[in-house]
């Protein structure tokens, strides 16, 4: 395990980390994926549907970023537009409709910045994401994987659980574009990685997230069948739960105190 947080950042942003779609390949059965926003078009950078948590059914939502150069370009880097998150609620209130449970893959450096992304009301597709994961009345997991950047990791993050791997991070702004504001210079990223408190073990001793997953095996069938495991026992607790919303609400109430 790396002890200098930017190391962190580097591993997180590997190209041979598991994305996405790995863990919905080689952890759920049957799974179909749903298209669209149902207002403008299908973002590839989210990727979502229905699938078997063994034999029980569960709605997925993954942010993918690709392997190779093509994949990352079609995925848009794993960088969302609007319609990503609006296809993640679509989803998500489908879900709540059938008492699915909701299960996130999170790994993103931020949602896409771009002219038409903020065209077509990026912020707001993002808070509306935020405001209605609070409300949803079914159990919802949500795993960081790789990068959490900011709001665009948090629009899918709003959860009973929030678990990381122990390599990924979670941060409201990147190393090189904290560096950027508060230096006026990105190669001090290293310096800014140390002072945001983006690793696992940051975010535990915050109480943002409730468990580090090891990294041990990495994308080896071992691998996805403990995470197989401790989803499927973390959803029977949860699913007994009568009050998830409420506890929901106290959980993020909690954080920063």
């Amino acid at each position: 395990m790396s002890e200098v947080p930017y190391d962190r950042v580097r591993l997180a942003r590997d190209n041979n980390r598991p994305t996405g779609l790995d863990y919905i390949k080689n952890i759920f059965e049957g799974f179909i994926e749903l298209h669209g926003d149902r207002r403008f078009s299908d973002d590839a950078a989210v990727v979502g549907g229905i699938a078997r948590l063994n034999g029980n059914p569960v709605t997925v939502i993954a942010i993918e970023k690709g392997h190779t150069a093509k994949e990352r370009t079609f995925r848009n880097f794993g960088a969302p537009h609007p319609e990503g998150y609006r296809k993640a609620l679509r989803l998500m209130k489908q879900a709540e409709k059938f008492g699915r449970p909701i299960i996130c893959f999170v790994d993103t450096s931020g949602a896409y910045c771009g002219i038409g992304a903020e065209e077509r009301g990026q912020g707001q597709a993002i808070a509306e994401n935020l405001m209605e994961m609070s409300t949803l009345c079914v159990p919802i997991i949500s795993i960081l994987i790789g990068e959490g950047g900011s709001g665009g990791a948090l629009a899918l993050a709003v959860a009973d659980r929030v678990w990381m791997l122990q390599n990924a991070v979670y941060s409201v702004i990147s190393p090189e574009g904290c560096a950027s504001i508060l230096w006026k210079d990105s190669t001090k990223a290293q310096s800014a990685a140390a002072s945001l408190k983006l690793t696992a073990e940051d975010a535990k001793s915050l109480g943002i997230i409730e468990r580090i997953l090891s990294e041990n095996e990495i994308g080896q069938k071992e691998f996805y069948d403990r995470i197989r495991k401790l989803l499927s026992e973390e959803l029977r607790v949860l699913s007994c739960d009568l009050d998830l919303t409420g506890k929901r609400y106290d959980r993020f109430r909690r954080i920063g105190r």
